[in-house]
């Protein structure tokens, strides 16, 4: 019998059990699996809040539907009557005192048309006609490890990027453009510069590929995303699961690998996958040739604000699912969701329901990160005052602080994480690092590193029998 360990409960390590499972189920193999979480509920990130007449999410609101995984994942799980899709509209960005609506026909914030670019309020004529030069220009020196700021800038100009890509990109990817790889964001925009000779042509080719017949992207579960949470660890009932504890150390011992837990007897393991955060599986491997590159890796943190109204959110602007804060507003807030305009499902009478988010890289942040709650919710109010006009006192009100948790990708991130793995496979060659410290930041990311994970366990478990 072979015995797999899986640190961390979050979306990678529940969907890496569940696969090592089903493997083990299919090919009739001797496989232990135990899953160890050092919280006392699973998920990670993923919590799902239910307050009332709303439904808010503490962590990530939804996952890309596209990535490969997700919707084979869903279906296995038999959620396909639970799925929900967002509500398509127009997204803003927050400038100099007025909503500017992004033209639709984007990805990120990047024209996919020339018509798209024209339409834009955010950019000048000047601006528009630098961003066309991307027509003419050749990529002889950027590769996909360059960082995708200056890319994006030498071939669509600084206005371009600056007022209307960057806000939008350094949103989802928590970090400036300048210190961010293209490999650990949009690597596919180096490869359609090279291929069509330019990004705006690439993207134009390649539109239904982001758009989709109904431009619905993204999923959720009618009750909350913690929906896939609650089905995985049902469906995983070949496993060990304990809650609460928390690992100590890993040391070899005799051929296999020791874990020394809080409050539980060690556990011997022959496989063992750390799908925790990286500093995190730092601490419990202590080894000394891993941790100039885990001292590499770096994280952000953010600051999540839900405000739930009794107001109709028809009080919004039309056709509008939230907005983007350009740098130097006077609005302290990076972005602003309005979730109930998005996501249907989050209220049931479709009263107002916002979200905002307020990141480590905002200039704010120093000031109201040792705010206490119903300090941040002033800050919130006055920003939703400022932005849309709503003042009114809330009915419901979350607040979450992801305190040095969120992964930033930066320009020597792939490096660190390649150098990570050839030690181990020298060192440790049965330990495995999982999920989104290393391999990508969204949930879709995670569900398919976690399911590739088990498969290259189980693989090398069948090729040892």
């Amino acid at each position: 019998m072979k015995k797999v360990v899986i640190v961390g409960g979050g979306i990678t390590g529940l969907t890496a059990m569940y696969y090592l499972q089903k493997v083990s189920r299919e090919q009739n193999l001797d496989i232990e699996l135990v899953l160890i979480e050092r919280d006392q509920q699973l998920g990670g990130k993923i919590r799902t809040i239910t307050e009332g007449d709303f439904i808010m999410e503490a962590g990530a609101d939804s996952i890309v539907a596209r990535n490969e995984g997700v919707l084979p994942l869903v279906n296995e799980l038999h959620l396909q009557n639970e799925l929900v899709y967002n509500e398509t509209g127009t997204s803003y960005i927050y400038t100099n005192g007025e909503l500017h609506r992004i033209p639709p026909d984007t990805i990120f914030g990047i024209p996919m048309s020339i018509e798209a670019l024209y339409e834009s309020t955010l950019i000048s004529e000047a601006g528009k006609k630098a961003a066309l030069l991307d027509l003419e220009t050749k990529n002889t020196v950027f590769t996909k490890e360059s960082s995708i700021g200056e890319f994006l800038e030498a071939f669509l100009g600084k206005e371009l990027v600056e007022n209307q890509i960057a806000p939008v990109l350094s949103g989802v990817y928590s970090g400036s453009l300048y210190k961010l790889t293209m490999a650990s964001t949009l690597p596919y925009l180096f490869d359609y510069k090279n291929e069509y000779g330019s990004i705006i042509k690439g993207l134009s080719a390649n539109r239904q590929k982001f758009k989709g017949s109904s431009n619905k992207k993204f999923i959720s579960f009618r009750h909350g995303l913690s929906t896939i949470i609650d089905r995985l660890e049902e469906e995983c009932g070949d496993a060990m699961i304990l809650k609460g504890t928390e690992i100590k150390s890993l040391h070899m011992s005799a051929g296999k690998y020791e874990l020394t837990l809080n409050g539980h007897e060690s556990i011997q393991a022959d496989y063992v996958i750390f799908a925790t955060p990286h500093d995190v599986t730092q601490q419990i491997l202590k080894h000394e040739k891993l941790d100039k590159y885990f001292n590499a890796l770096r994280n952000s943190s953010l600051l999540s604000i839900y405000l739930g109204f009794n107001v109709p959110d028809e009080m919004l602007p039309a056709d509008g699912t939230g907005f983007i804060v350009s740098k130097g507003s006077e609005v302290k807030c990076n972005a602003c969701t309005w979730t109930s305009r998005k996501w249907k499902h989050t209220s049931r009478n479709h009263n107002l329901l916002v979200r905002l988010f307020y990141k480590s890289t905002n200039t704010y942040y120093d000031q109201l990160k040792n705010l206490r709650e119903e300090e941040l919710t002033g800050v919130a109010l006055e920003d939703i005052k400022r932005t849309v006009g709503i003042d009114a006192d809330p009915v419901s009100i979350e607040v979450t602080k992801w305190d040095n948790l969120m992964p930033n990708y930066h320009l020597g991130h792939n490096q660190s994480v390649n150098a990570l793995n050839e030690i181990l496979l020298t060192e440790m060659p049965q330990v495995k690092l999982a999920g989104a410290s290393y391999f990508g930041v969204g949930i879709g990311a995670c569900i398919q590193n976690g399911k590739e994970t088990a498969e290259s366990i189980m693989k090398d478990a069948i090729n040892k029998a």
